[in-house]
């Protein structure tokens, strides 16, 4: 170790400022005060999170795709991540319900089990429940994926009426969720940014604990800074049919002040891990060096073709 250099310290102040971005502002953190064997065993943890990062891990998604305002939604739902009836669904209790007639009475059985939900909630209606997917990369064990997924509800959904079913027969394995809004406690679910970031963490750390690489890194820190518009929403445009007239796309600008800060985190890491006297971290330092040269490229490129994208999305369509 360097001389006069903590370097657990510097390396847990610079991986937790990119790994959580909430922690970037925050001063006197609760990270910054640990000594001795936490701050070794936090170290460590990020040393992981840099080695699976710069191996380019597989990546989990945890994503909610919509939710029912009303019975007959849900309902469809259940229909739908079941192929009504024919796959088997999990539910909170751990039991298995399978057949068209079983998809019937879970419905009843949501509809009445606490507040009464309405068999259609309308388009100003609360959400009564959420969809949730959670996906691995084609090739992961779709087994790990469901015990993976069945650990994730029973912590992150604890409370709530909720039923998961394990998708295998395409590309990438996936589990879907559909979890009653209304706990039974009365408390409702509203998941937002900060509780999908978790979600991703939780499922990533509870697929790992099965031997199973997997990482949730956000894309700005593995370097893609680009959000393009979603294919609904650019037919939707040409058809004149688009709502929101933003245009869900990242500018230039702000995609360079993403890398900026991110090559900030990434070069304090690289630089602390540079004066270790450990030969694994300075390994990890070349890495970093090398994933930056990477990012630098792609961030280019993005740039690049974000100036075309742009000006064909704000370009009216007759003009094309």
């Amino acid at each position: 170790m360097a001389a006069g250099v903590n370097i657990d310290g510097v390396l847990v102040t610079w991986g937790d400022r990119l790994f959580y971005p909430g922690n970037r502002m925050v001063k006197g953190s609760a990270t910054s005060k640990l000594t001795g064997s936490a701050l070794r065993r936090r170290a460590d943890f990020i040393r992981a999170r840099i080695a699976a990062t710069v191996r380019r891990a597989p990546q989990v998604m945890v994503k909610v795709t919509g939710g029912g305002r009303g019975m007959r939604a849900i309902a469809a739902h259940f229909r739908y991540i079941s192929k009504n009836g024919k796959l088997d669904i999990e539910d909170d209790r751990g039991e298995v319900i399978k057949g068209a007639n079983a998809v019937r009475d879970l419905a009843e059985d949501w509809r009445f089990g606490g507040g009464l939900i309405p068999e259609d909630g309308g388009p100003g209606g609360r959400r009564e429940a959420f969809n949730i997917m959670l996906s691995m990369p084609r090739g992961t064990d779709p087994l790990a994926v469901q015990r993976a997924a069945r650990e994730f509800a029973r912590v992150e959904l604890a409370g709530h009426k909720y039923v998961m079913v394990l998708h295998d027969h395409q590309a990438n394995p996936h589990v879907h969720i559909s979890v009653r809004a209304e706990g039974r406690g009365g408390r409702r679910l509203n998941p937002r940014k900060a509780d999908l970031h978790r979600w991703r963490e939780l499922f990533a750390e509870k697929l790992r604990e099965l031997g199973v690489d997997a990482e949730a890194t956000q894309r700005t820190t593995r370097g893609a800074t680009r959000t393009y518009e979603h294919l609904w929403r650019a037919k939707a445009r040409e058809a004149g049919r688009l709502r929101n007239p933003s245009s869900g796309v990242r500018s230039s600008t702000d995609g360079r002040a993403w890398y900026e800060a991110t090559d900030k985190f990434w070069r304090g890491l690289q630089a602390v891990l540079e004066k270790s006297s450990d030969s694994e971290d300075r390994l990890l330092a070349a890495r970093i060096s090398t994933l930056r040269s990477e990012m630098s490229s792609q961030q280019q490129r993005e740039t690049s073709v974000g100036v075309d994208v742009m000006a064909a999305v704000r370009l009216p369509s007759r003009a094309r």
